[in-house]
């Protein structure tokens, strides 16, 4: 049922100059799910990604998000929506003149009409749910590590308590033990407040752990989505290059060897 679905992209085509990046691009991530999203190097993950929350114009093609149509919304809809959704970006992308906790204020001051002290206290709960301490609030992006970054810049994404999270590579540029940790975090706040998670990654581990179904990008377009039991035994060859190459093989077998 389309009210099931939280993402609903048909035929979506995307290019820069003469070079169409995305091609016919068709895939849905249904309410309530975390949805992985891989793909090579350079194939158009994030460009998809910014190109949903409306950072990079289409060509052609629909997006619905939300049950709002936003190739044709209006900017009223269009905002309302926006609301309704966080994004985290790759690196974390923090304002680097703005306070750890300013960095969390910055939606509510876009959205809301709130007086500081509530913005203050609503952006400490959310530093708080991520695992940082007060001590940390008033630290400059500078000053932090990439794991305490990445929990700044997803507190920010929770900020106006969204219904739907973009993740772009979440776990990047952190060591195994930390992004562990942080897929950890993710699962927990997705069941906890109910989230749907649409996360671009690399990371098998991630997929492993966390995701309820995986779509892969190919030759700009989607050629397959289901379960990583469904990815292990595709046949397309890029799937299968990714999902049973030297390096993918240790972590299939280690995540089978645990299996129930």
């Amino acid at each position: 049922m389309a009210n099931d679905k939280a993402i609903d992209v048909r035929d979506l085509v995307v290019g820069f100059g003469p070079r169409t990046v995305l091609d016919r691009v068709t895939f849905d991530v249904r309410r309530g799910e975390v949805f992985g999203f891989v793909g090579g190097s350079g194939s158009g993950k994030s460009v998809l990604l910014r190109t949903i929350i409306g950072l990079v114009p289409r060509r052609s093609g629909s997006i619905e998000v939300l049950g709002t149509r936003l190739d044709t919304a209006n900017a009223e809809e269009r905002r309302g929506i926006e609301r309704r959704w966080g994004v985290l970006f790759q690196q974390g992308a923090l304002f680097s003149s703005l306070t750890v906790l300013q960095n969390v204020q910055f939606p509510m001051v876009e959205y809301l009409d709130l007086p500081q002290r509530l913005m203050d206290e609503m952006a400490a709960a959310k530093l708080d749910m991520v695992g940082l301490r007060r001590a940390d609030h008033d630290k400059m992006p500078s000053e932090l590590s990439g794991g305490m970054t990445k929990r700044v810049a997803l507190a920010r994404a929770l900020a106006l308590d969204p219904e739907l999270v973009f993740l772009d590579e979440p776990t990047s540029g952190l060591d195994p033990i930390a992004a562990g940790d942080f897929d950890a975090l993710i699962k927990t706040l997705q069941e906890t407040l109910g989230l749907t998670v649409f996360m671009i990654t690399h990371d098998l581990e991630s997929l492993h752990t966390i995701c309820d179904r995986v779509g892969a990008l190919a030759d700009g377009r989607v050629v397959a989505t289901g379960s990583i039991e469904s990815m292990l035994a595709c046949e397309h060859p890029w799937v299968r290059s990714y999902f049973q190459g030297r390096r993918a093989t240790a972590v299939n077998e280690r995540f089978a060897n645990i299996e129930p």
